[in-house]
């Protein structure tokens, strides 16, 4: 027994020593006091330890502040959020060994020696960070590429080798990766060879740098479902040059692989544009299905099976000719239905996944068969369309480019490297922006991501890939850029991050809250993501939201653009939403942020408010959105206010009409219950008093009688107000007290879209206005203080 004592005790000693890091914390604590990066620090003073990270845990600091020029702009190092912790406690180490091959990549051998200032630097991502998606993009360095530049190769070895070791160029000490991930801890090894390091040895030197990142899949957000849809009678075959047909193939198997790896390369750029605008690690997931294995080439020669992104394949009704035919009619400006590819497409796929009622699809299609006409010059069964109506979300686009794409990841710095004029004979040269192979691939790749954000809700901006700046997409994974036909300009010769492409702000912005992009840690969103606008006294503007007020556009008239936004998330929070469920705002301090200056005060401004489940609200001209366009004159001289109409008071007969609530003035008065007169809209809205007196708003139409809500009087109930069903017309009602009780809805509860009509803090309810027909079809609440 005393053996076995002595041998626990040690044990655990030996634990609790092991799972230190003072020393690391130690180094972040010295960056943090400098305010230096690790590129900045003397690499001469390195130890076994990681060095400090050019990453630092804060969200404030400005994205990619710079380092050094290079190509005329700075060398960006993208600022890090703080990490959720890991399991792992020791840190990423960097070493330099002469190495064979067969290392194992879970560090059971480190080398004794110093740390090398020539291993891999991760400048992107944290040692021990989180990520939810399958394939990572990061960017990291070689030593000091101010000081001794260096070529050469990074060798990604995975964790425990269960992904094929993938290599990526080295440019002037500057390099980009994707990194494959299975789920739970990914404990990597990076090695880095140089020819200018070997010194002619047999062996050259390796310079290894161990990184563990943490990948957890989320499976309780709706997947982006990829599509290719086909011709009833397509033999499942693309456009492609004779050489490249016979070499690699271009049937439906080569088109599945290449559509996949697209597909990943959307999700690697945008989870770490996601990151770069301070919304964490988020990103759209993938359906996945266990099948062979296509994202390493060397999967489809050992039969390795994964769990990789399912690509659904979906006829349609149509056939190739009437598909191809319908695109020829739909170049003619005059063509009656220039949406019909679309809506074929969408017909299709409401077919296969047969979403229920109240179901979303988020559904990506790549049209097989479009094709290049060499007689008429155009592209036949192409279209390129997003939406983000009605319960299936849906982007399209051709597979005319499609020969061009990377099929696994080891192709994709030969895809976007390849310089192969386009040969206009078999393939198109689109929008003549794909002069050459790695243009193509751009275009179709970035083009199709276009139209995805279409589906998550963007539209075209400023900048970015919404504005046509997926030309440039390519140098998200390339640290050379090779000439340009586009151009006619050589390529950079280094690309850096401030070269690349990107998701413009407003893009994230809606990304941050739409549902796909949800993490685990996010609050739970209200179901009502209506918002509510309220002009009250002294010029000021109040917008309340259920579910938070999470930014507003700001239009200038002429404006096609939005150049102004106002945030109101709270991005230290990391994940959590964190809005304001009410805001202030005045018309002098928006004209000045869109103008400089509030004088310009004949300009319209068209205002668009986005609450957190991104319900928006628009105003179309800010400056009859004032108090004395809302006021309502009340008893005694008071001032009350009309809430944002509801309804669109369109219907025939309709008569404007409004009450004021007896009770909200005389004291004497108290109210007892409401009946809501009700078929499947609301007709009419009675409140009752104990003195057996009633105030009506609308008809007594609908069912006999009515419902009736009885308010419990005795604990001082009130109304506090309501929530509407409402579209062209009120389709149903719900009572809403001051002890926190509903009535449930009246009338139609699935007509319309939801709105929560609900006073802003210091302000009761004193009556409603609106409008009535045969029913109710315009409803607005009136407060007051």
């Amino acid at each position: 027994m005393p053996f076995f004592k002595q041998l626990r005790r040690r044990s655990k000693a030996s634990f609790h020593t092991s799972s230190r890091s003072t020393d690391t914390k130690s180094s972040h604590n010295v960056e943090m006091v400098t305010g230096k990066s690790s590129s900045t620090v003397d690499t001469s003073s390195y130890d076994s330890i990681t060095p400090p990270s050019s990453i630092k845990p804060t969200m404030s600091s400005p994205n990619l502040p710079s380092l050094i020029e290079l190509n005329g702009a700075p060398i960006p190092v993208p600022p890090q959020p703080q990490q959720r912790p890991g399991p792992f406690a020791n840190h990423s180490q960097r070493n330099s060994v002469i190495a064979s091959s067969s290392s194992s990549v879970n560090g059971v051998y480190r080398s004794p020696t110093p740390s090398s200032p020539y291993a891999p630097r991760i400048v992107s991502i944290a040692d021990n960070s989180w990520v939810h998606q399958k394939v990572l993009l990061v960017y990291g360095q070689i030593g000091d590429p101010r000081n001794h530049p260096l070529d050469g190769g990074v060798t990604v070895n995975h964790h425990q080798d269960n992904f094929p070791a993938t290599g990526w160029p080295v440019t002037a000490s500057h390099f980009k990766a994707l990194i494959h991930l299975v789920p739970g801890p990914n404990r990597l090894r990076l090695d880095f060879i140089s020819p200018k390091l070997s010194s002619g040895s047999t062996h050259p030197a390796v310079h290894s740098t161990y990184l563990c990142i943490n990948y957890l899949p989320l499976v309780n957000t709706p997947p982006l479902q990829l599509v290719i849809l086909l011709g009833k009678d397509s033999d499942g075959t693309y456009d492609a040059v004779p050489e490249r047909a016979q070499r690699e193939g271009n049937g439906l198997d080569m088109a599945i692989r290449k559509y996949r790896t697209a597909a990943y390369l959307w999700q690697a750029f945008t989870g770490e544009q996601m990151f770069r605008k301070n919304f964490g690690r988020r990103c759209f997931r993938f359906e996945e299905e266990w099948q062979s294995g296509t994202l390493s080439r060397r999967d489809g020669a050992s039969g390795n099976m994964r769990n990789e992104a399912k690509i659904h394949i979906v006829r349609s009704e149509k056939t190739v000719a009437e598909l191809r035919d319908l695109n020829i009619a739909q170049q003619n400006s005059k063509a009656e239905h220039k949406d019909e590819l679309f809506n074929i497409a969408m017909e299709a796929v409401r077919n296969h996944f047969q979403p229920q009622p109240g179901q979303k699809q988020y559904v990506s299609v790549l049209l097989l068969d479009s094709h290049w006409d060499t007689g008429s010059q155009t592209i036949t069964g192409h279209a390129a369309l997003g939406s983000a109506g009605d319960d299936i979300k849906l982007a399209i686009f051709g597979s005319h480019s499609l020969q061009s794409y990377p099929s696994c990841l080891e192709e994709v710095v030969d895809a976007f490297s390849d310089c192969t004029r386009t040969d206009t004979n078999h393939i198109a040269n689109d929008c003549g922006e794909a002069g050459s192979n790695w243009e193509s691939a751009n275009l179709g790749i970035g083009a199709h991501l276009h139209e995805v954000g279409h589906l998550f809700g963007s539209p075209h901006q400023e900048s970015g890939i919404m504005l046509r700046d997926y030309v440039r997409f390519s140098r998200s994974f390339l640290t050379r850029e090779p000439f340009s036909t586009r151009t006619k300009t050589q390529g950079l010769k280094v690309c850096l991050p401030n070269d690349e492409c990107g998701w413009h702000r407003l893009d994230t912005l809606r990304f941050r809250f739409h549902p796909c992009f949800r993490l685990p840690s996010d609050s739970i969103v209200s179901t009502d993501d209506s918002v509510q606008v309220w002009p009250v006294e002294n010029g000021k503007i109040l917008f309340t939201a259920s579910s938070g007020v999470a930014f507003m556009e700001l239009y200038a008239e002429g404006d096609t653009f939005c150049h102004n936004t106002v945030e109101y998330l709270n991005t230290e929070t990391g994940s959590s939403n964190g809005l304001p469920k009410q805001v202030t705002v005045t018309e002098s301090e928006l004209r000045q942020r869109v103008f400089g200056s509030e004088k310009e005060k004949k300009k319209k401004i068209r205002l668009v408010v986005f609450s957190g489940a991104l319900g928006s609200y628009t105003v179309e001209d800010l400056s009859q959105l004032k108090s004395k366009n809302a006021l309502v004159k009340l008893p005694k001289g008071q001032s009350g206010y009309k809430s944002g109409m509801l309804g669109q008071s369109t219907m025939e007969g309709s008569e404007p009409e409004q009450l004021l609530l007896d009770c909200a003035f005389i004291n004497t008065k108290l109210m007892t219950s409401i009946k809501v007169y009700h078929g499947y809209a609301v007709d009419g809205i009675e409140f009752c008093y104990e003195d057996a007196t009633t105030q009506l708003f609308g008809k007594r139409g609908g069912k006999p009688r009515g419902d009736e809500f009885v308010l419990d009087t005795r604990r001082g109930e009130i109304l506090l107000g309501f929530y509407v069903r409402a579209g062209l017309w009120i389709d149903g009602i719900e009572i809403l007290t001051s002890l926190g009780r509903k009535s449930g809805v009246y009338g139609n509860a699935a007509g319309g879209s939801g709105h929560t009509l609900i006073p802003p803090l210091g302000y009761r309810v004193a009556g409603v206005s609106g409008s009535c027909a045969s029913w109710i079809d315009g409803l607005s609440l009136i407060i007051a203080h």
